[in-house]
């Protein structure tokens, strides 16, 4: 699955992608980038 990187400022494969919930209950997909390290999030299905 694939994220933007912020700091990139590119859309990148997820590296140790999770399924996560939201607050508000929606599901998303948090991760780190392969090449910087920073955080990665998506929000939806994955």
């Amino acid at each position: 699955m694939q994220a933007y990187c912020v700091k990139c400022r590119t859309k990148r494969e997820i590296k140790n992608p999770k399924n996560i919930t939201m607050k508000n209950g929606k599901p998303a997909t948090q991760g780190v980038c392969p090449v910087c390290g920073t955080k990665m999030f998506r929000i939806g299905k994955g």
